[in-house]
């Protein structure tokens, strides 16, 4: 079976065609990132007409590289919900058309599993296992039983750690899109250059749950309260110490979930997965299996949305003509089982 993907939940347009959920035919991604860059983060009006803009070429190149016609392909998906209302409705919109011009199966996909789904895109990975979505929207600890079968443990009380990268990187004008360019500074930095309070939650009610507002605060209003004399307070060191902090937040309530199910896989997901510190503290571990999707498959990405919908659609899913798109789901709640 071959699924043409379509993803437009924030700043990227992109579609892809993977044959029988695993075997990436394409994967065109058109970043908006130039557009975004002046005003340090995206602004969803830009986004929402530069997706407007870009789908037809956009899923033309993807058919191309696939060497595909419309008539080859046997369905089609695209993301619904997370994410940008305006950017949602485009891909969504023209997914659903082209699907009942074509008289083709078309399935909407939560933008979160399809994140969940990019590493198996490249591994062969057995259920169950714990699941780590990190965006800049989202930081979830689950419990993936199943492509759709997906209890969250854990999240963040306030901002992402995504979202905590970003705002820093704004604050201090250090460029867009922030968690990259954070990643990149911190490699030249000594992260006991600052040491930045931990968030700490109650450990009976919040046992993997994070919070990342806190922190993100003291690196922006309060950084010299915090650094270790000896030192120089550069931005290099700054980011390696924010970073290290940040990073450490995360694995720290992964392990315990680790060390609570005694599950010792685990499956990243989202562009934090992308992080250099995030991948090389997992690495530490050598009793984890920890598997990570190329750095391509981290950020937005029709692939993982057409794989992911293969799944869907095997088990003879529809989604109805009248299915619309959804800025934020309730389903990221502790025990609440993610579809």
């Amino acid at each position: 079976m071959k699924v043409l993907g379509i993803e437009s939940s924030c700043d990227e347009t992109a579609a892809a065609v993977v044959e029988d959920g695993r075997i990436i035919l394409s994967n065109v991604v058109a970043t908006q990132i130039p557009f975004h860059k002046i005003y340090k983060g995206v602004v969803p009006e830009i986004a929402s007409r530069k997706h407007a803009e870009w789908i037809l070429p956009v899923v033309k190149q993807a058919l191309r590289e696939a060497d595909l016609t419309l008539v080859d392909i046997d369905a089609i998906a695209a993301t619904n919900r997370p994410g940008l209302m305006g950017s949602l409705l485009v891909g969504l919109t023209y997914g659903k058309t082209l699907a009942w011009a074509l008289g083709k199966p078309f399935i909407a996909i939560n933008h979160m599993l399809g994140h969940l789904y990019a590493a198996h895109l490249v591994n062969d990975i057995k259920y169950p296992y714990l699941g780590l979505l990190v965006s800049g929207g989202h930081s979830i600890i689950c419990r993936v039983q199943g492509f759709d079968d997906i209890e969250v443990l854990g999240t963040t009380v306030d901002d992402s750690v995504g979202e905590a990268f970003d705002k820093v990187a704004k604050f201090y004008g250090l460029g867009y899109p922030g968690g990259v360019i954070v990643d990149k500074l911190a490699a030249s930095g000594d992260s006991r250059a600052f040491s930045f309070p931990v968030p700490q939650l109650d450990d009976d009610t919040h046992r993997y749950d994070m919070s990342f507002s806190g922190l993100k605060t003291a690196v922006i209003h309060q950084r010299d309260l915090f650094w270790n004399e000896g030192y120089e307070k550069s931005n290099e060191n700054m980011c390696a110490s924010f970073q290290e902090t940040a990073c450490r937040a995360l694995t720290s309530r992964l392990f315990r979930a680790v060390e609570d199910t005694g599950l010792t896989t685990v499956v990243a997901g989202g562009g934090v997965a992308a992080n250099s510190r995030l991948r090389a503290l997992l690495a530490e571990r050598s009793d984890l299996n920890c598997i990570f999707p190329p750095l391509k498959l981290c950020g937005d990405n029709g692939a993982m949305i057409a794989g992911v919908a293969y799944h869907f659609l095997e088990r003879g899913d529809r989604s109805g003509w009248d299915v619309t798109a959804c800025a934020r789901i309730p389903q990221f709640k502790h025990g609440v089982k993610a579809k």
